[in-house]
Protein backbone atom coordinates (compact mmCIF):
# COMPACT_ATOMS: atom_id res chain seq x y z
CA UNK A 1 0.00 0.00 0.00
CA UNK A 2 1.39 3.36 -0.99
CA UNK A 3 -1.06 5.71 0.72
CA UNK A 4 0.32 9.20 1.32
CA UNK A 5 -2.08 11.42 3.33
CA UNK A 6 -2.33 14.90 1.81
CA UNK A 7 -4.55 17.11 3.97
CA UNK A 8 -5.17 20.75 3.07
CA UNK A 9 -2.11 22.79 4.00
CA UNK A 10 -3.05 24.87 7.04
CA UNK A 11 0.44 25.70 8.30
CA UNK A 12 0.02 29.41 7.57
CA UNK A 13 -3.40 29.71 9.23
CA UNK A 14 -3.55 31.22 12.71
CA UNK A 15 -6.82 31.19 14.60
CA UNK A 16 -8.00 34.23 16.52
CA UNK A 17 -9.61 34.09 19.96
CA UNK A 18 -13.16 33.85 18.61
CA UNK A 19 -12.18 31.02 16.26
CA UNK A 20 -10.47 29.18 19.12
CA UNK A 21 -13.72 29.41 21.09
CA UNK A 22 -15.47 27.88 18.07
CA UNK A 23 -12.89 25.09 18.01
CA UNK A 24 -13.69 24.21 21.62
CA UNK A 25 -17.45 24.18 20.91
CA UNK A 26 -16.92 22.00 17.85
CA UNK A 27 -14.64 19.61 19.75
CA UNK A 28 -17.29 19.07 22.40
CA UNK A 29 -19.97 18.68 19.74
CA UNK A 30 -17.84 16.15 17.89
CA UNK A 31 -17.58 14.05 21.04
CA UNK A 32 -21.33 14.34 21.62
CA UNK A 33 -22.08 13.16 18.07
CA UNK A 34 -19.64 10.26 18.42
CA UNK A 35 -21.09 9.25 21.81
CA UNK A 36 -24.69 9.50 20.60
CA UNK A 37 -23.92 7.20 17.67
CA UNK A 38 -22.12 4.70 19.88
CA UNK A 39 -25.06 4.60 22.29
CA UNK A 40 -27.49 4.13 19.38
CA UNK A 41 -25.32 1.24 18.22
CA UNK A 42 -25.73 -0.44 21.61
CA UNK A 43 -22.46 0.57 23.25
CA UNK A 44 -22.26 1.35 26.97
CA UNK A 45 -19.64 2.77 29.29
CA UNK A 46 -16.95 0.35 30.41
CA UNK A 47 -13.65 1.00 32.21
CA UNK A 48 -11.77 -0.55 29.25
CA UNK A 49 -12.66 -0.79 25.59
CA UNK A 50 -14.24 -4.15 24.88
CA UNK A 51 -15.53 -4.49 21.32
CA UNK A 52 -17.37 -7.82 21.74
CA UNK A 53 -19.26 -6.41 24.77
CA UNK A 54 -19.59 -2.96 23.15
CA UNK A 55 -18.06 -1.14 26.11
CA UNK A 56 -16.01 2.03 25.78
CA UNK A 57 -14.34 4.18 28.47
CA UNK A 58 -14.93 7.41 26.52
CA UNK A 59 -18.71 7.24 26.82
CA UNK A 60 -18.60 10.00 29.40
CA UNK A 61 -19.21 13.76 29.23
CA UNK A 62 -16.61 15.67 27.23
CA UNK A 63 -15.46 17.56 30.32
CA UNK A 64 -14.56 14.26 32.01
CA UNK A 65 -12.35 13.00 29.18
CA UNK A 66 -8.62 12.90 29.76
CA UNK A 67 -6.57 15.78 28.39
CA UNK A 68 -5.24 13.58 25.59
CA UNK A 69 -8.72 12.48 24.55
CA UNK A 70 -9.99 16.07 24.50
CA UNK A 71 -6.88 17.11 22.58
CA UNK A 72 -7.77 14.70 19.76
CA UNK A 73 -11.19 16.32 19.31
CA UNK A 74 -9.67 19.79 19.59
CA UNK A 75 -7.00 19.07 16.96
CA UNK A 76 -9.56 17.66 14.54
CA UNK A 77 -11.87 20.64 15.07
CA UNK A 78 -9.06 23.18 14.77
CA UNK A 79 -7.84 21.60 11.55
CA UNK A 80 -11.37 21.67 10.13
CA UNK A 81 -11.71 25.39 10.91
CA UNK A 82 -8.22 26.07 9.49
CA UNK A 83 -9.06 24.09 6.35
CA UNK A 84 -12.18 26.17 5.77
CA UNK A 85 -10.14 29.36 6.12
CA UNK A 86 -7.37 28.01 3.86
CA UNK A 87 -9.99 27.28 1.21
CA UNK A 88 -11.10 30.90 1.31
CA UNK A 89 -14.24 30.58 3.40
CA UNK A 90 -15.05 33.10 6.11
CA UNK A 91 -16.41 32.24 9.51
CA UNK A 92 -18.72 34.83 10.96
CA UNK A 93 -20.77 34.77 14.10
Amino acid sequence: MDYQPAPINTTNIALNEEQLELVELLAKNNHEIWARQRLRDGWTYGPERNDPRKEHPSLIPYEELSDSERAYDEIMSAEMVKAMLALGFRIEK
